[in-house]
């Protein structure tokens, strides 16, 4: 027997335990879990200064050394995600439908946990415990297989949630990593169907696509985020460029940054230059048609690649149009169906753009960069969904559930 076969009986094991489990058992858990992250800072640093430091000797890309990277801050907002969640309603047990058959059946429709949950990402230790809490939350076991290059990191973090699950009276089983950095190891994990009940992939575009088709067990796919920012001819210019500065620069190695640029053709006379002012301030490449390069001499010619292209760097595509149409056109070409927004002030074309753009996520002057379940008051997630069943967008709680109907009767057959 392999060591993944006796994890997912482990794991089977436990999600019957977990589903009986009440809600402010696991609420106080998920307290204790939080308070532990807080009291084991320093050992969690240590192990993560270890994968940064194997990743500089890798020559790791910037963008993902960024994702890699924990200090207390961002081990803080791991424990106020846990605290987050506690405060979060229960969606277990929650009626979703309850109707009478004429025959006299009581049929109602109750929100229930998946089962187990498998959980392959890359690169960014936060996911062990973002995953963890919502999975835990909504009552499910999860199996989690990390990336190699945070493995010392991920090791730590489930080992202070396992261990303060254990304090809480909980099996620790209800999370699992998989510390076999091997890929085959991989291989096997996604043929674990008859005890995995979905698996969630988080990472490159290489990954995703691998576990798509290389998986016997159902997938919930979170796709990568090549967002788009279309900057309207009726736009304020002085909420536009804070808008594309933030989505752009705030974190390059993020699935919501915003890597491509749409603009009205009449404004871009006025609007490139201040804005390319920013851009340069931020070191930012510029990739872009010829009306762009005509204003900009400095600019980049794009390449069809660019305008399908998560660069996770800082470099920015841009596409000049003659209308909304003309924008939402390119955008839905060239989009990965994350996050798009639009910057007017002309409530028709912001109306248009939310009806007509096919993303999880649309937005109307904001920054692509709110696409997260901590900023939807989500507490975490379990990762943004591009996909149309089941679950699109922020993936949350609600979205970590299926249901079933519960049929009561008085002795009644079938005619």
């Amino acid at each position: 027997m392999s060591n993944l076969t006796e994890m997912g009986k482990q794991a089977v094991a436990a999600k019957y335990e977990l589903q009986r489990a009440d809600t402010k058992s696991k609420n106080q858990a998920l307290l204790k879990i939080a308070q532990a992250f807080r009291d084991n800072q320093q050992r969690i640093i240590k192990a993560n200064a270890e994968d940064l430091e194997n990743g500089r000797r890798k020559e790791m890309h910037p963008g993902l050394l960024d994702r890699l990277a924990l200090d207390e801050r961002r081990i803080n907002a791991m424990a106020e995600g846990l605290e987050q969640v506690a405060l979060l309603p229960d969606p277990i047990g929650e009626v979703l439908d309850q109707f009478e058959r004429p025959n006299g059946l009581k049929i109602t429709k109750v929100r229930v946990p998946i089962g187990v949950i498998g959980i392959i990402y890359e690169s960014r230790p936060n996911v062990t415990a973002d995953a963890f809490s919502l999975c835990f939350k909504s009552g499910n076991v999860t199996i989690l297989k990390g990336g190699s290059d945070a493995i010392h990191s991920n090791i730590v973090i489930a080992q202070v949630i396992r261990d303060t699950l254990t304090a809480c009276g909980f099996n620790p089983d209800v999370l699992q990593l998989i510390e076999d950095t091997d890929r085959s190891i991989v291989r096997e994990f996604m043929q674990m169907n008859d005890c995995v009940d979905v698996l969630i992939p988080r990472g490159s575009a290489g990954l995703i696509r691998s576990v798509v088709e290389s998986s016997t067990i159902p997938v919930i796919e979170t796709g990568t985020g090549n967002c788009h920012i279309y900057v309207d001819d009726a736009a304020d210019f002085e909420k536009a460029i804070p808008i594309i500065i933030n989505a752009k620069t705030q974190r390059i190695g993020v699935c919501n940054a915003a890597e491509s640029l749409v603009i009205h053709r009449s404004i871009r006379q006025q609007f490139l230059p201040l804005l390319a002012e920013q851009l340069r301030a931020h070191h930012v490449e510029m990739r872009g048609d010829a009306d762009t390069m005509a204003v900009l001499p400095d600019v980049v010619p794009a390449t069809e690649e660019d305008y399908g292209k998560e660069y996770l760097d800082y470099i920015i595509s841009m596409k000049t149009v003659d209308s909304v149409e003309e924008a939402i056109a390119h955008i839905n070409r060239y989009n990965t169906g994350h996050s798009e927004t639009i910057v007017t002030e002309n409530e028709a074309h912001a109306r248009m753009f939310l009806d007509r753009v096919d993303a999880a996520c649309v937005y109307v002057n904001a920054s692509t960069r709110f696409t997260d379940g901590f900023e939807f008051g989500f507490g975490a997630e379990i990762g943004i969904s591009t996909q149309k069943l089941h679950a699109r967008g922020p993936m949350g709680l609600k979205e970590l559930t299926s249901y079933k109907y519960e049929i009561v009767g008085n002795g009644q057959i079938r005619k």
